[in-house]
């Protein structure tokens, strides 16, 4: 049996979406902080079962009979690597066999300071375990380009901190069916894999790309991450989101989500969605 963590929120869902369609809903197994919210899962005939990653015993009863777990990190902002340990001790005590960690892409020494050192403890963490395990580096969301740049198509610029950096962004349908692939075949003992789009775009690629869909120049300028914290709050963020958005961007200027490996077009037998694609899907839908 395969057990997904995180599954109500989005790459856990997604991933049990994939899932289904090779694997019988017999053999898969949600974790969830309420049941209540994974009503269609239980309807299509997946093992929901409820823990919190901070309830240690409720994690082990939890774990019971499952092969293969897949820990979707913790969010930033809360003690990710207590939760990830706790969730690592009980799948070992509960008879576990295979660990697959969701961990960020790093394809440079960037550190952000919500993630990249609870990840790294982590991953060290899982590797002494005695588990089998596969650490998943997983790039940056297309969806959340949205928070970096806006929902709505750019007027005239577009202004981030991050430089001449590029993303080798994903889409999260993609990552979650890469996954899938992944937690359904076999060679991936001991294994790490960073999973981004194929191709990496900077942000005067971005702008680019709009200024063909909407017909109009468009073009990117580097902020200064002061100021863009402050449009940020001023739209209605929160500081600390705010200041955790600039940071991605600080990642994409320094390289750390820049790699472009192939793992999720080899995975999927197909390139996956590009920019263009994703941009006139998203923010010029029926034109």
């Amino acid at each position: 049996m395969i057990l997904v963590t995180g599954a109500t929120g989005g790459l856990g869902h997604e991933t049990i979406e994939c899932l289904l369609k090779t694997t019988p809903a017999t053999e898969i197994a949600a974790l969830v902080r309420d049941v209540n919210k994974a009503t269609d899962l239980t309807e299509r005939g997946v093992d929901v079962r409820q823990a919190d990653y901070f309830d240690y015993p409720a994690l082990v009863h939890a774990f019971q009979g499952v092969e293969k777990v897949l820990l979707v990190s913790a969010v930033a902002f809360t003690d990710r690597l207590s939760q990830h340990r706790n969730v690592i001790d009980a799948a070992k005590e509960a008879g576990v066999k295979h660990l697959f960690y969701t961990s960020i892409q790093r394809s440079s020494d960037f550190v952000m300071p919500e993630v990249t050192e609870s990840d790294r403890a982590t991953e060290a963490y899982l590797k002494a375990s005695g588990l089998v395990y596969t650490i998943l580096h997983n790039g940056y969301y297309f969806e959340g380009l949205a928070y970096l740049i806006g929902s709505e198509v750019p007027e005239s610029e577009i202004r981030v901190p991050a430089g001449e950096g590029k993303i080798a962004f994903v889409k999260r349908t993609e990552l979650a069916a890469a996954t899938a692939a992944l937690l359904t075949s076999e060679g991936h003992n001991n294994q790490e894999y960073t999973l981004t789009g194929s191709e990496a775009y900077s942000f005067h690629d971005v702008a680019r790309e709009f200024s063909k869909l909407a017909g109009r120049p468009i073009t990117y300028h580097n902020s200064e991450p002061a100021p863009y914290i402050a449009q940020l709050v001023a739209a209605g963020l929160p500081e600390p989101v705010a200041t955790f958005l600039a940071q991605w961007a600080a990642a994409a200027e320094h390289g750390m989500l820049a790699g472009t490996p192939g793992t999720v077009e080899r995975l999927l037998g197909h390139k996956p969605t590009s920019l263009q694609e994703y941009l006139k899907a998203t923010y010029f839908p029926g034109a």
